[in-house]
C-alpha cells in the first residue's frame, strides 16, 4: 500500500510541475531518478546501523564494523580488524625504513645482433646522459612499485576483502612515493580481477568481494614520478594446480621483453609469446587446458601521462609489422585463459580515464563541468576509479559522469573478462628502450 502511494505521490508532483523525466541512472537500470538522489541521502544518515531497539541508541559506521569483523573471526584464528590494520601499518613502516628509495637502473639487457653497435656508441651514450633526470623519475617509480608489491604480497591473504587491500595497498604506495598532485603518487588505480575476469576490476564504494583459496587474482597497478608511469602486473594462488597456468604467462612476458628492441615488429613479438604460451598445459578437476592467449588483449607503449599510448604490443601473431623505436617506453603485457581466449565487457564500470584527443564542450548536465575541472585537477589524463573521486571529495558525480562518458570526453573501461568458469593469469612489466640498452624497470626478485 504505501509503495502505491508513494508513486501515486511521484506522478502527482512530477505532473503538477511538468518536470522533465530523467533516463535511469547509469549504475541501475532498476531505480527511478528520484531514488538516484535519495539513496545518499538515506545511506549518509542510517548507513551501517541496526536498529533492534527503538530505543537503543544506534552505534556508529566504524564500531559496527569492528563488531562485525571481529564476529566473523572469532574462533577461526584469525585476527580482529584492528589488529590486522595494527600489523599491516607495521610493514608498511618497515618497507619505508629499510632504506631511502633509490633511484636504482632495473635489469639490464644489451642489445644483440644490428643493435650491437649501440652499447659502444659514444654518440648513443650522450644521448642518454641528456635523458638522465627523466630516466631517474623512471626509475623511482619503479622501485616504489617493486616495494608496494612487496607490501601487497603480506596483505594478499585468503579472506581478505579486496576493498580493503586495495585501499591499504593504495595509502602505502602514496606513503613511499610522498605523492604529490601530479608530480609523483599512483599511476592508475589497483586492478584486483578474479578467476574469469582478465582485468580492469577494482571495487567502488561498497562492494564486499573476499579473497578465496580457489582462486587466480590478478594484482595491476601503477606509479608515477613526474610525467613516467610504471605499469606492472603479477598473479596470485593460493593452490598448486594453476601453478602451469601462472608459469606459462610468467614465461611468456619473459618471452615477450627478451624479444622487444629496437626496430622489432611489434607481430613478431606477439609470436613469440603466442608459442610460449600455448606449449602449457593445466590441468583442472580432471581435464586438461591448453593455456590460451587472450587474443583481444595487448601490452602497450607509454607516453608522459598516457598509459596506453599510440603503438599496441599483440600476444598473438598477428602480422603487425609496426616497430619499435629508440626511446620507447612499452608495458610487455601477457594474458593467458583456459577459456576461450577473448575477452568482453562485463559488470560494472570502475575505470576511468580523459580522453587526451577529447575537446571540452558541453554535455547539458550541470554537474558535468565541476566534475570535469576536479578529473583535471586531480587526475589529468591519468585513469582513476569511483573510490578516487569519493577520496578528492566529489559526490553526486554518477549522473555527470555518465555524460562525461557518453560525450566523449572521459572514457570508460569495464572489466574484461572470458567465459565464467575458466580462469585467466596475468603478468606485466614495463621496459625502457634506452640508445644504448634494453632496461627492464620494474623487473624485481619477485618476477
Amino acid at each position: 500500500m504505501y509503495a502505491l502511494l508513494y508513486v501515486m505521490y511521484i506522478s502527482a508532483f512530477v505532473d503538477k510541475f511538468a518536470l522533465q523525466l530523467l533516463k535511469a541512472p547509469p549504475y541501475s537500470s532498476g531505480l527511478a531518478p528520484c531514488d538516484f538522489w535519495l539513496f545518499p541521502h538515506i545511506k549518509k544518515k542510517l548507513g551501517d546501523k541496526i536498529f533492534e531497539n527503538i530505543r537503543e541508541r544506534p552505534p556508529s559506521p566504524k564500531t559496527k564494523r569492528l563488531k562485525r569483523a571481529k564476529e566473523k573471526c572469532k574462533g577461526k584464528g584469525k585476527k580482529s580488524y584492528t589488529k590486522t590494520q595494527d600489523n599491516f601499518d607495521a610493514i608498511l613502516e618497515r618497507f619505508k625504513q629499510e632504506v631511502r628509495i633509490s633511484e636504482g637502473k632495473g635489469e639490464i639487457c644489451p642489445y644483440q645482433d644490428d643493435n650491437l653497435w649501440r652499447t659502444t656508441s659514444e654518440e648513443k651514450r650522450h644521448l642518454e646522459r641528456l635523458h638522465t633526470a627523466d630516466y631517474n623519475s623512471a626509475r623511482k617509480a619503479a622501485e616504489v612499485h617493486r616495494r608496494a608489491r612487496k607490501y601487497a604480497r603480506e596483505v594478499i591473504k585468503s579472506g581478505v576483502d579486496l576493498s580493503d587491500l586495495c585501499e591499504l595497498n593504495e595509502n602505502g604506495t602514496r606513503s613511499l612515493i610522498e605523492a604529490n598532485g601530479m608530480e609523483a603518487g599512483i599511476g592508475f588505480p589497483m586492478g584486483v580481477s578474479l578467476n574469469h575476469c582478465a582485468a580492469h576490476y577494482t571495487p567502488s564504494a561498497g562492494d564486499k568481494v573476499v579473497l578465496k583459496e580457489v582462486g587466480v587474482l590478478k594484482v595491476d597497478f601503477g606509479t608515477h614520478v613526474k610525467d613516467r608511469i610504471m605499469d606492472s602486473a603479477f598473479t596470485v594462488t593460493f593452490n598448486p594446480k594453476y601453478d602451469n597456468l601462472v608459469t606459462a604467462v610468467k614465461e611468456a612476458t619473459n618471452a615477450g621483453i627478451r624479444e622487444a628492441g629496437i626496430d622489432v615488429r611489434l607481430g613478431d613479438i606477439g609470436a613469440v609469446i603466442e608459442e610460449v604460451m600455448t606449449s602449457y598445459e593445466v590441468e583442472l578437476d580432471g581435464k586438461t587446458y591448453q593455456v590460451k592467449p587472450i587474443r583481444n588483449l595487448f601490452g602497450h607503449s607509454i607516453d608522459p601521462y598516457i598509459i596506453h599510448a599510440g603503438k599496441s604490443v599483440p600476444i598473438i601473431r598477428n602480422g603487425d609489422s609496426t616497430k619499435m623505436e629508440e626511446g620507447e617506453y612499452f608495458a610487455i603485457e601477457t594474458f593467458g585463459s583456459t577459456g576461450k581466449g577473448y575477452v568482453h565487457q562485463d559488470g560494472v564500470c570502475s575505470h576511468y580515464a580523459k580522453v587526451p584527443s577529447a575537446t571540452a564542450k558541453s554535455t547539458g548536465v550541470a554537474r558535468a563541468k565541476p566534475l570535469l575541472q576536479s578529473i583535471n585537477k586531480h587526475f589529468g589524463t591519468l585513469p582513476f576509479c569511483r573510490r578516487y573521486l569519493d577520496r578528492v571529495g566529489e559526490s553526486k558525480y554518477l549522473l555527470g559522469l555518465r555524460s562525461l562518458v557518453d560525450s566523449g570526453i572521459v572514457g570508460a573501461y569495464p572489466p574484461l573478462c572470458d567465459v565464467e568458469g575458466s580462469y585467466t593469469a596475468q603478468f606485466e612489466h614495463t621496459i625502457l628502450l634506452r640508445p644504448t640498452c634494453k632496461e627492464v624497470l620494474t623487473r624485481g626478485d619477485d618476477y
